[in-house]
């Protein structure tokens, strides 16, 4: 495995496109081409499906992806050790979440983090839940954020709970429901209903979404890959969104009314071992203290 062909493949996964990928590394698209074939070739997998008219990761493409992440950095390392003074070498500290979205809870305990460690150099690994904690498996990050799950007894990883996130309907202001401080499944029934892909939803939410798809019928659910087009239908008209009340609330016209009858959903860290990782126990500890002020 080369770093061109490293280059190639993220590119292209970032890019979706083999000529935009050539163009920003300066090569002709069949060398693009032949670098993800050999590649594909070395790990025995199809990375990518590609049509005339798309290009798309494939299961294994997404696996794959974080691996060639933490290997670019890894080389990246290696590179910037001996370029910087003495004494300040890099301190990485990789963290895995499954949306762009989550993101915005970390900034003030990034900012703590850097000043206990002003060399740190933050790394973001965002991909499917369904994925999330292949990468403790295989130690590509120090934490990952997710609802809790049931894990099987030979899996050892840690959690600690951060906060217990209930179920938001999220509609216009100008909405029949705007007087109530709250609604029930059964006020969703024959309401046109915004909800999250399950393939890619948490498992503790998709319990929740089930009971929505028992009984409103098919042809009122729309369903969307991210939670920023669910609130991009509730805010045009389409219907009521539901999504777990993880971020802040900052879209204008929205209400956000909680669904009662449902359990709260437990949010938080997981992760192998704080032995030996002071970094990561700092994050823990910060994590601990924003979520409960």
């Amino acid at each position: 495995m080369t770093t061109m062909q490293l280059d190639c493949f993220l590119l292209v996964a970032e890019t979706l496109n083999f000529a935009a990928a050539a163009d920003r590394l300066h090569v002709t698209q069949p060398a693009v081409t032949q670098q993800i074939h050999s590649l594909e070739k070395e790990l025995n997998v199809k990375l990518f499906k590609r049509t005339t008219r798309t290009v798309k990761l494939t299961p294994e493409g997404y696996v794959f992806l974080n691996d060639a992440k933490s290997i670019q950095h890894i080389i990246g390392h290696a590179k910037k050790r001996f370029e910087e003074p003495e004494g300040r070498e890099l301190v990485l500290f990789s963290m895995g979440c499954h949306s762009q979205d989550e993101l915005s809870l970390l900034p003030a305990i990034l900012e703590k983090m850097r000043m206990h460690y002003p060399a740190l150099h933050p790394v973001f690994q965002i991909i499917p839940f369904q994925h999330l904690h292949q990468l403790l498996k295989e130690d590509s990050v120090d934490v990952i954020l997710d609802f809790q799950k049931e894990l099987s007894r030979k899996n050892y990883e840690k959690y600690q709970e951060l906060t217990k996130v209930k179920t938001i309907c999220i509609l216009p202001k100008d909405s029949p429901w705007s007087q109530k401080d709250c609604l029930t499944i059964e006020d969703l029934k024959k309401e046109k209903i915004i909800l999250f892909n399950p393939q890619i939803a948490p498992d503790c939410f998709n319990s929740i979404q089930r009971a929505i798809l028992d009984q409103n019928s098919m042809t009122d659910i729309y369903m969307q890959d991210s939670p920023k087009s669910c609130i991009t239908l509730a805010q045009a008209g389409f219907g009521i969104a539901l999504l777990p009340d993880l971020l802040p609330h900052s879209e204008d016209g929205l209400l956000y009314l909680p669904l009662t009858g449902f359990a709260p959903m437990s949010y938080g860290a997981y992760y192998n071992s704080t032995a030996g990782n002071p970094v990561l126990k700092l994050f823990l500890r910060l994590c601990r203290e924003q979520f409960t002020t």
